[in-house]
């Protein structure tokens, strides 16, 4: 097997257990076809733009059928990319938050359209009040980066303390009346988790997120911290591939801070497929287009964005773009499958179409 190449074939997910492998295919597979084609789709893909890193898995039937690493999560030491390497995924943390808000209206802890100063009483109130529905929908009008904030590099000790990047701002419009993404948007929701829950904000995500559902590979990227299995992080210049720009991501953990393997990406999607870790009635709430007042949809849940693919098929998940890393997470519910796509690279393109090409060779 060369070092390009990795393979790790995983056999059956559990959405709070070890996740099994073995090391080759065996001939009976029925989706050796799939994976075949899957494979050249990928390699095309990596050699095209040059990317030192990837990782592509898929979970279909009831279980992982394919899980694979291609070239290195750290090109001067060579070592090589596994399903259980940790990417920054960008904003597929989101989604992940999204789920900690949802625990929190099961509960009965959070309301989702109360003004958010009832859970963070020190935010400054603006022209309009806005709700946590709307930041979560990306319509409550908080701005998104200006200049090079993406490439922040300060260290935030809290998440109340980085709300402070934002928080004097004026509203880009009224809420529920335009859709603008905002990553900042999402810096805010942390506060109103902690607000609600009475826990530090990653905390939280650990004990009631990350835990029970057996992410053992996810968690914040911190930059100070000793993190086994973490990737190296890329950009491309002038064609040539470079070490990426020293960032610190504290500045926004829900929205966009979280480090996380392609296995763990699939044990999150499985427990998202059907009421179980979450009622029926909040994974429709999480992941239902919003209306904005005029009655247009946005393609926009809270935290879930919602597709229909060229093949007119509904998918649910996110994309995410970070410095070093380029992710997509894709659930087809309708077919139960799931794939997730990583790279060690900034702005590698068409991830989700990558993903979605993937999902079709497994769809029976």
């Amino acid at each position: 097997m060369t070092r390009i190449v990795r393979l790790v074939v995983l056999l059956v997910i559990a959405a709070t257990g070890p996740v099994a492998a073995r090391q080759s295919l065996v001939a009976a597979d029925p989706f050796s076809a799939a994976i075949a084609s899957a494979r050249e789709i990928v390699v095309t893909k990596v050699a095209q733009q040059r990317i030192p890193g990837y990782v592509a898995a898929v979970y279909a039937e009831g279980r992982v059928v394919w899980a694979e690493g291609f070239g290195d999560a750290n090109v001067e030491t060579g070592t090589p990319v596994w399903p259980s390497t940790r990417f920054r995924i960008g904003s597929v943390s989101k989604t992940f938050t999204a789920t900690a808000l949802g625990i929190l209206v099961e509960e009965g802890r959070l309301d989702l359209d109360a003004p958010v100063q009832l859970y963070v009483p020190s935010f400054p109130e603006k022209r309009f009040p806005i709700t946590t529905r709307q930041l979560a929908g990306h319509v409550a009008g908080i701005r998104h980066y200006r200049g090079a904030e993406f490439e922040s590099n300060r260290p935030y000790s809290s998440v109340r303390d980085a709300l402070r990047v934002f928080e004097d701002d004026s509203l880009l419009f009224e809420p529920a009346t335009q859709y603008s993404y905002s990553t900042y948007g999402w810096n805010l929701i942390s506060a109103i988790i902690e607000g609600a829950s009475g826990q530090n904000f990653l905390d939280y995500m650990q004990q009631r997120v990350f835990t029970p559902l057996g992410m053992r590979h996810t968690g914040p990227d911190r930059v100070d911290s000793i993190i086994p299995q973490r990737t190296g992080y890329y950009v491309l210049r002038d064609s040539t591939l470079a070490n990426g720009p020293f960032v610190d991501n504290s500045v926004k953990w829900a929205g966009g801070g979280f480090l996380s393997s392609a296995e763990d990406l699939l044990r999150f999607g499985v427990a998202h497929l059907e009421p179980g870790f979450l009622r029926a009635e909040t994974l429709a709430l999480l992941q239902t287009p919003q209306r904005l007042r005029d009655g247009s949809e946005t393609n926009y849940g809270l935290g879930w964005r919602v597709w229909r693919t060229s093949q007119g098929r509904h998918a649910i998940g996110h994309t995410g773009g970070s410095m070093g890393g380029t992710t997509a997470f894709v659930i087809f519910p309708d077919e139960r499958v799931i794939v997730a796509v990583i790279a060690n690279m900034s702005s590698v393109r068409g991830q989700a179409q990558t993903a979605f090409e993937i999902a079709e060779l497994f769809i029976k």
